[in-house]
């Protein structure tokens, strides 16, 4: 029976990819000698927010997630952020592997208000892994499934993070809406001759009251 270790070397953020993605350079070491010729591997990815400290603007910013700080006992719990797999070519012993993590910017995705609220440090993130694993055996090709308390812990500098984001929406975000939200807010910036979506927004803030946007009120 094989035996596998699976270490997370680094998280990086990646600059040329066609969208927002991390890699996390995987070692997968086979410790038996077995002959692998190939893993179709799958990982799900969880950020576990109770192993790390928070500033005060940090507790301030998380309020929305978890509550205020007396509740986190409860509800600062690991969390999914994302699915991955990878194929892994064939070897012997050890490997090195890169895993891609596609991210995204929706604050929608309890992974990216989370992310968005830190300000230094790590983010303490679990990979836990699964998969097939293709193998040498007695009669050609054997199968096995990747154990399942196979899984990896790291600590990505809260860094990566906010470079990957500021590679792909520099100095920006955004946020998701309904049509009748993005309606509303086109009808509000057109009654008022607004030239952008930041001034639409600022406009708003200002007045403290959205429902300016409603029924075509005047601010």
């Amino acid at each position: 029976m094989s035996d596998w270790t699976f270490t997370v070397r680094e998280v990086v953020a990646e600059p040329y990819a066609a969208v927002p993605q991390l890699t996390a350079r995987l070692r997968i070491e086979e410790t038996t000698g077995q002959v692998v010729h190939a893993i179709a591997l799958r990982c799900q990815v969880r950020i576990e927010p109770q192993r790390r400290g928070y500033s005060a603007q940090e507790e301030k910013d998380l309020q929305g997630l978890f509550g205020n700080r007396e509740r986190w006992s409860d509800t600062l719990r690991p969390f999914l952020w994302m699915q991955a797999n990878a194929t892994v070519q064939g070897f012997t012993d050890s490997t090195d592997v890169d895993l891609p993590l596609p991210c995204t910017y929706d604050f929608d995705v309890i992974g990216s208000r989370y992310l968005h609220a830190l300000k230094e440090g790590a983010v303490p993130i679990e990979l836990m892994f699964s998969g097939t694993i293709f193998t040498k055996g007695s009669n050609g090709f054997g199968i096995e499934q990747v154990p399942w308390n196979c899984d990896a812990r790291n600590e990505m500098p809260v860094t990566v993070w906010r470079q990957l984001m500021e590679t792909y929406y520099a100095g920006s975000g955004w946020l998701r809406m309904d049509h009748d939200s993005i309606s509303a807010l086109a009808d509000y910036r057109s009654r008022h001759g607004l030239i952008s979506w930041e001034e639409t927004v600022a406009r708003l803030l200002l007045t403290d009251d959205l429902s300016a946007i409603e029924g075509g009120g005047g601010a």
